[in-house]
């Protein structure tokens, strides 16, 4: 249930989330746009504008971000009105909340700023196995953005700054019980309907078209049987694999190495104790502390004269619930992992099993160990680890040549600017080629023409028109990549002979969804005026918006509009290319009973839920307060005629 609130969430808030405020991005726009000083004013914000090149760049950065998120996502979408819309709005709302954080003198601590970059998972996947960041890696994944680590940092400090201008509200929504319970009941309200469907494929065998109607057809919707521009293209890549291979270690370099190394191959030395606790905590009384000292020097006392009584006098006298009742075992341990330190290092301390340590002081009050078992480092032989050794230090050895070949990479591919075999057999790079590359990954893609970054650069001016060498691409991960242009195919619209079978598809499709609709609202309007002429209608289903039972969201959405008040009623339903639906409505039924766990699931939900709301509330309070304005129209998206295959794609 509660998985399900959380799917349909803008159900739920209906135009409030039409509204609401965008997400945060990691990389905040405002950190990206530095030319503010001229082009046309498009917005205001606390008097300061944002110009044409401000909104143009930020509508860049989003446009790469999304395409490195989802390589395959349409361009056409990312360059639709809409969308750049949606970056100048985005670009207003960082300067209004960036006013708000100054005049509310917001800061991001160091200690939040860490704490937020440890999350980025890009990030976080730098850290070597010790803990530490390569910060090597780290301004390499930023260089390869247009960043330094400083003017991130930066970027990421002030967004962190402006987020929490809202998080006070955010985390404030509160709706009462009733309240709650009003909106759930309707929300989740169930509906008992019959649904006769009027499919396109039922009257597709009606559908002859002409092969003037197809020609027409084509013509009309011409932008659908393009071409996409393509490049057959030539590039080399330079990894740390291919400089690993260039690099040779010999037999004394690696039994240097694992001599150096040997501690951390095996599996570390375990000991096996066990204790005593006589409890005295730090804070309590001076008195009370040495009460316990003496009853625990008085047991350890008894037990150098009985050793073998370990075990009997920590079940009876041991006050570590844990370990008492086993005789006070304390299992397998490291010296600096999994047991209390003040413990292993008596442990650690002792000579041989069996022996006892002397008093142990710890937070928790005053232990006797005894030694039971150790468990020496086990360390494989060199043979063994051999392989393994070749490897790490020939990555180590490749890790350190691949900044010197890097740079004669990144020179050669742009002195020699007119072919990529002089740098390829100078540093032994294999030459790759690839037919038919779009400015989009194709699906399936991987390596550099996986990388949008390095296929923007194959498809700049200078190397289509030019046939010049990219510059060196950095693709991350110890990558980089120069490709070359050897020849180019504007896109074009596909002949009609070639498309044929695809145009006469996609007419069929859309006349029988027509056919399906009209014959949909006739009987509708047959039903309605006669009801009781709807007879053999097919077996009762139960909707509602968490069971709709494989039905279109739409569908289900007209069902549980339907005038309460009027039942049994009738609905028809247009989905587009999916034809049409006649729904008639027999009862209203209450919404299905909830387990107690999804009583407060929901609940929490929906308090989130008016959080939004009264931050969409606030930030409509700065927006005014700031005088933020947009200058420009937004720009009507088209709108399709229902039943045509475009209205179903918008779908």
């Amino acid at each position: 249930m509660f998985d399900f609130i959380r799917r349909h969430t803008k159900l739920i808030m209906g135009v409030l989330f039409l509204l609401i405020i965008p997400s945060f991005v990691l990389f905040g726009l405002e950190g990206y746009t530095r030319f503010n000083d001229g082009g046309t004013k498009v917005a205001t914000v606390d008097g300061k504008p944002i110009t044409q090149t401000e909104w143009d760049n930020a509508h860049r950065m989003e446009v790469d971000r999304l395409r490195a998120t989802n390589p395959s996502l349409d361009l056409s979408l990312l360059d639709s009105p809409a969308l750049k819309r949606a970056s100048l709005e985005r670009l207003v709302q960082e300067r209004v909340l960036a006013a708000a954080a100054a005049d509310e003198h917001l800061m991001a601590t160091d200690a939040r700023l860490a704490a937020d970059l440890e999350r980025d998972p890009a990030i976080a996947a730098l850290r070597r196995a010790d803990g530490s960041l390569d910060m090597e890696r780290y301004r390499q994944l930023l260089a390869a953005q247009g960043l330094t680590p400083e003017g991130f940092e930066a970027n990421v400090r002030r967004d962190l700054s402006s987020r929490q201008v809202l998080a006070g509200v955010l985390d404030s929504g509160f709706a009462s019980q009733a309240q709650a319970d009003v909106a759930m009941n309707a929300f989740l309200e169930r509906r008992e309907v019959r649904i006769v469907p009027f499919t396109p494929a039922g009257y597709a065998a009606k559908v002859n078209p002409t092969e003037a109607e197809l020609q027409a057809y084509y013509q009309t919707h011409v932008a659908r049987y393009q071409a996409p521009e393509s490049a057959t293209v030539e590039y080399i890549v330079l990894d740390l694999d291919s400089v690993k291979k260039a690099v040779s270690v010999s037999e004394q370099d690696l039994r240097t190495y694992y001599d150096q190394n040997a501690a951390t191959f095996g599996a570390p030395e375990q000991r096996r104790a066990s204790h005593i606790l006589i409890t005295a905590p730090k804070d309590a009384p001076a008195a009370e502390r040495e009460k316990a000292k003496s009853t625990a020097t008085a047991l350890l006392a008894q037990l150098r004269q009985a050793p073998g009584t370990f075990a009997d006098v920590a079940r009876k006298w041991s006050q570590d619930d844990a370990s008492a009742a086993s005789g006070g075992d304390l299992g397998l341990f490291q010296r600096n992992k999994g047991i209390d330190p003040a413990i292993a290092q008596a442990a650690f301390g002792l000579a041989k099993a069996g022996d006892l340590s002397d008093l142990v002081e710890s937070d928790f009050g005053y232990h006797i160990v005894q030694l039971t078992q150790i468990q020496p480092a086990a360390v494989p032989p060199f043979e063994q680890m051999r392989a393994k050794l070749e490897d790490q230090l020939r990555t180590q050895q490749a890790q350190a040549k691949f900044s010197e070949l890097a740079e004669e990479f990144r020179n050669g591919v742009y002195e020699q600017s007119d072919s990529l075999k002089p740098v390829a057999d100078k540093l032994k790079l294999p030459i790759q080629t690839a037919d038919n590359v779009t400015r989009t990954p194709a699906p399936g893609a991987s390596g550099a023409l996986a990388n949008p970054k390095f296929l923007g650069a194959l498809f700049a001016a200078d190397a289509i028109d030019k046939k010049r060498n990219t510059e060196a691409i950095d693709l991350g991960g110890n990558q980089l990549a120069s490709g070359r242009v050897v020849s180019h195919s504007a896109a074009h619209a596909r002949p009609f002979a070639e498309v044929q079978s695809e145009v006469r598809t996609a007419f069929v499709n859309q006349r029988a969804a027509e056919l399906a609709r009209q014959d949909g609202q006739a009987r509708l309007k047959a039903w309605s005026d006669q009801p009781a002429s709807a007879t053999s209608l097919p077996a009762a289903v139960v909707l509602s918006r968490d069971e709709a039972q494989g039905q279109p969201e739409a569908l289900v959405e007209a069902v549980l509009r339907a005038d309460p008040a009027k039942l049994p009623s009738f609905v028809g339903v247009d989905l587009g290319a999916g034809g049409y639906a006649l729904v008639r409505v027999d009862k209203v039924l209450p919404r299905a009973d909830q387990t107690p766990e999804q009583q407060a699931q929901s609940r929490t939900r929906y308090d989130q839920l008016w959080g939004v709301a009264e931050a969409r509330s606030y930030y409509d309070l700065l927006k005014a307060r700031y005088k933020a304005e947009i200058l420009v129209p937004a720009v009507a998206a088209p709108t399709a005629q229902s039943g045509t295959p475009a209205a179903a794609a918008s779908r």
